[in-house]
């Protein structure tokens, strides 16, 4: 007969009574005997979690002046949690029931989500052996997955087992205490805020709460254009479409984060999918239709663009300047000079006034003002401390000098990459990769890594990238003098401005 199969992570029967034997010891003798270990390892099914709660378990009935037997243990894992949970104080069983409902936690936020007023019985509790600890983590304690799951489920024969309401209490009471702990922070934390963000929207949408700040962190979070995922775990109950607020704003997130990696169609199929919902507040709704506007603006759709540009400027709300430098980058892009100019000037920092302006002078060709612009945008962001916007003005920056200078260009490219590190910015990182070509315009010995660039600016449906990789492919070609394919380059700009730009 073959042996019985161990999943990986879990013990074999040999592997639990060595480790009963061994985790509790006295004069190096095992302190609980052979026939419970076995008993406690039968039990166990491998899983390491039983046979840590089967130790504290083990423990508290020596503490309380009981001689541990074979039936305190013969129960499956719910029943020993329960057990469990009957051994510890009231205060930790409610901390304990509370941190449940979070992925980690520290002494004031367990604290808080209990509804406690001292830091004292989260401080007992964390010193539990089922309470897992990392140092190096943004919160440092959490509970194991299944301890977490059981807790929410298992029957609790507990005098103060939770209702339906106060688990509904407890989450909002944690919502609001990950929610303060990040509107009292010191200064930015960009690790902080998707912390939270992540632990809240998780809370709201599981809970059926109001979004209350993870609206103001949602715009906080989009405000850096570093897009990192915000990954939540798969809902418990339901078909996967969204039900409420926090469902449709998680999945707004994600969308702005994943159209870093998707081709911009699919970005803007999912925010319509989202914004047809009706779910999110008129504020986020704004964003959903100003970034399907961006997303169209990249893939050529200028009309459908521009209807959605229009509609968030006009409605005056936060990305008002925003949709302001899409309108005029669309000018720009359909020809409409005088009107890109005027509404450049117009934009200052909070449209990126800038930064459109360097735009609309690399159109012209004036390489030497483009460049004056871009620095500019680069130090305005650099003073109100927008890691994101210095990587965007600086790659840009570093393009306008591969044409005209590729000493000064080396420079600026390493810099950009600098700021491009960590981030997540893919028209940005394309945007680099141009610059680059350019500056090895006449000196690239073959066009594979230029063939693969084209491969990936296709793929990412960024019309603008295309036409800007075929300018700089045509400047190679002109420098080697190669006259009939720098025709065949102009040929396929040609081709590209047939779509409006």
């Amino acid at each position: 007969m073959p042996a019985p199969q161990v999943l990986i992570g879990d013990f074999s029967p040999e592997d639990c009574a060595d480790y009963l034997a061994r985790r509790l010891t006295r004069d190096g003798q095992p302190l609980i005997d052979a026939d419970l270990r076995t008993v406690i390892a039968e039990r166990s099914h491998g899983l390491p979690l039983y046979l840590d709660l089967a130790i504290l378990r083990f423990l508290e009935l020596r503490r309380a002046g009981r001689t541990p037997m074979p039936a305190d243990f013969g129960t499956d894992f719910p029943a020993l949690l329960t057990r469990t949970l009957a051994d510890l104080t009231p205060d930790e069983r409610h901390l304990l029931r509370a941190v449940s409902l979070v992925d980690a936690f520290d002494l004031p936020l367990a604290t808080a989500a209990a509804g406690l007023s001292h830091l004292s019985a989260a401080a007992r509790l964390v010193e539990r052996p089922f309470v897992r600890h990392d140092a190096f983590a943004l919160w440092p304690y959490h509970l194991h997955a299944l301890i977490r799951s059981t807790l929410r489920t298992a029957d609790d024969a507990t005098d103060d087992r939770r209702t339906d309401t106060d688990w509904q209490r407890a989450a909002a009471r944690a919502l609001a205490a990950l929610g303060a702990q990040w509107q009292t922070s010191s200064g930015p934390d960009r690790r902080l805020l998707v912390g939270c963000l992540r632990q809240g929207l998780a809370l709201a949408r599981d809970h059926q709460l109001e979004l209350g700040w993870l609206t103001d962190a949602a715009w906080a979070y989009t405000d850096d254009y570093v897009w990192e995922p915000i990954p939540l775990p798969a809902r418990e109950s339901g078909d996967g479409e969204p039900a409420t607020a926090a469902d449709a704003l998680a999945e707004l997130l994600a969308a702005l984060a994943r159209r870093q990696h998707e081709h911009r169609s699919v970005t803007a199929s999912r925010l319509t999918r989202i914004i047809d919902t009706g779910l999110l507040p008129a504020e986020l709704t704004e964003m959903a239709v100003y970034y399907r506007a961006k997303a169209y603006r990249d893939l050529g759709q200028n009309d459908a663009s521009h209807d959605g540009m229009r509609l968030v400027a006009d409605g005056g709300g936060r990305l008002a300047p925003d949709a302001a430098r899409g309108l005029a980058h669309l000018a720009r892009a359909t020809g409409d000079f005088p009107t890109a100019l005027s509404t450049a000037g117009a934009l200052g920092w909070r449209g990126r006034g800038n930064r459109v302006l360097g735009d609309i002078h690399f159109a012209h060709g004036d390489m030497n003002q483009a460049a004056t612009a871009f620095a500019a945008a680069r130090t305005e962001a650099e003073q109100h401390g927008n890691t994101g916007e210095q990587a965007i003005a600086q790659a840009h920056l570093a393009l306008a000098y591969a044409f005209t200078d590729p000493s000064r260009a080396d420079d600026e490219i390493a810099l950009a990459e600098q700021l491009l590190a960590g981030l997540d910015q893919r028209a940005t990182a394309l945007t680099l990769k141009v610059a680059a070509l350019a500056r090895e315009a006449g000196t690239l010995t073959d066009l594979e890594g230029a063939r693969a660039l084209r491969a990936e600016i296709h793929s990412a449906g960024i019309t603008s990238a295309e036409a800007v990789f075929e300018l700089a492919l045509a400047l190679h070609y002109a420098v080697l003098g190669e006259h009939d394919k720098v025709r065949t380059v102009i040929h396929r700009l040609h081709e590209l401005a047939q779509r409006g730009d």
